[in-house]
């Protein structure tokens, strides 16, 4: 059985680190938490924001939560990190760590995920989180949604979803709230149906580290379609392989339990998620996953592993139309100065930025709409950028983000909003 003090505590498991970058790590094998930078992680605080951790630093690989509540989780083994990565980690916003805060201790000590997958642009949004384990993040998003939004967690762990269940009424009182504004259910993520989860119900479907736990990767997405408003959003993080798994990787049962014999092709995300209707995905963040496991590596082969964020959205068929010239308001909290949409395109308040037509529908019929002036008709330097000397195209890969990340050269490159629409 679980004991009341937190796994971590015990030698089980590695604290979280709280920060943007969606990792964790650990410090001379001491249960310590270390963020990218090499500072300890502590409470709800994250990173200061900065380089990998070099030689001497040990970090776990993402976890896999096959079974867990009383059975407690499938940890995955520590990994040297040694990446020449000189990605900085954005710092979260005030809000997100005060609402960390406010979160019971049992919820967070039986939390099992990694790192936090929050969008922007959250005030009165109806989300629904998949695979919500004891609702730590749900009942983080309670906070930053108000008491106008709503959340819904659902989990296919019967033990996770009464932990989650048990402390709504403290939560509500911590918050101030008169009345819940967060639900949890039991069911399954490929049959959102099941669970009473209606066409059109929700702004935002969020999902970390779990979509690669099921065989019918399309059932999920399609059901996340199915109940997202017109011009919501999907925003996930999961892990993803360079290429198709082999039938031996994909039957294995260690791989299968470390998140990786269900990875999927990253191309197979994007024609996947033309055919279920989504807008092409909007390539946000990527971090390397090293196997340090011989046996293990002869099975794997040449095959490379990647942990990215993506944002798809549900844009109306006529809502699409051209390139065009959009302009930051600013009025997003936390992200009053800029907006780091994804790799590609970052706002700075008051620029002007030229998008693509994909871009250019997403921001004209989502939730952003009313942060955003937008002008129809891109410029003629729309393929300069904003630093970047001739033309560069889009980065859609995750393992090419990865490359660019670790490479020198000027930061904004990455993240500018240079070249023509296309993927690499």
């Amino acid at each position: 059985m679980m004991g009341s003090s937190p796994p971590w505590e015990r030698g089980q498991l590695p604290s979280p680190c709280l920060c943007a970058c969606s990792a964790m790590w650990l410090g001379s094998g001491r249960g310590r938490s270390w963020c990218r930078d090499g500072s300890q992680a502590r409470g709800g605080t994250g990173c200061r924001g900065g380089a990998w951790p070099g030689p001497g630093r040990v970090r776990p690989r993402r976890w896999s939560w096959r079974q867990y509540g009383s059975k407690g989780p499938l940890l995955r083994w520590q990994l040297p990190a040694e990446s020449r990565s000189t990605r900085r980690c954005r710092p979260l916003p005030k809000a997100v760590r005060d609402a960390l805060e406010h979160v019971h201790e049992e919820v967070v000590a039986r939390y099992y995920g990694c790192g936090l997958v929050i969008p922007e642009c959250l005030l009165s949004c109806r989300i629904l989180d998949l695979g919500c384990g004891s609702g730590r993040d749900c009942y983080l998003l309670s906070q930053l949604v108000g008491e106008q939004g709503h959340v819904t967690g659902i989990d296919m762990t019967e033990d996770q979803v009464e932990v989650a269940k048990k402390h709504i009424a403290y939560h509500m009182n911590k918050f101030g709230y008169r009345k819940p504004n967060v639900e949890f259910l039991h069911g399954y993520m490929e049959k959102l149906g099941d669970a009473g989860l209606a066409d059109e119900s929700y702004d935002i479907v969020i999902s970390n580290c779990v979509i690669n736990l099921t065989p019918d990767k399309k059932a999920v997405l399609q059901e996340a379609f199915r109940v997202l408003k017109p011009g919501g959003e999907m925003y996930f993080s999961d892990v993803y392989a360079s290429q198709r798994l082999s039938e031996t990787i994909r039957k294995h049962r260690v791989l299968w339990g470390e998140c990786l014999a269900g990875a999927l092709y990253w191309r197979d995300l994007y024609s996947i998620t033309e055919e279920v209707g989504f807008s092409p995905p909007c390539l946000v963040t990527a971090s390397p996953i090293t196997i340090g496991d011989k046996e293990l590596e002869g099975i794997i082969g040449d095959c490379r592993f990647v942990s990215a964020t993506f944002r798809l959205f549900k844009v109306p068929g006529g809502s699409r139309a051209g390139p065009g010239q959009v302009i930051y308001n600013g009025g997003i909290m936390g992200h009053e100065r800029e907006l780091v949409f994804d790799a590609n395109f970052t706002f700075k308040e008051g620029e002007v930025v030229d998008v693509d037509a994909e871009m250019a529908a997403i921001l004209q019929s989502s939730r952003f709409a009313e942060q955003f002036l937008i002008r129809a008709g891109a410029s003629a330097t729309a393929a300069q950028g904003n630093c970047c000397k001739g033309a560069k195209e889009k980065i859609c890969n995750p393992f090419q983000l990865l490359e660019q990340l670790a490479a020198p050269g000027p930061a904004c490159c990455p993240r500018g909003t240079c070249g023509p629409p296309g993927c690499c």
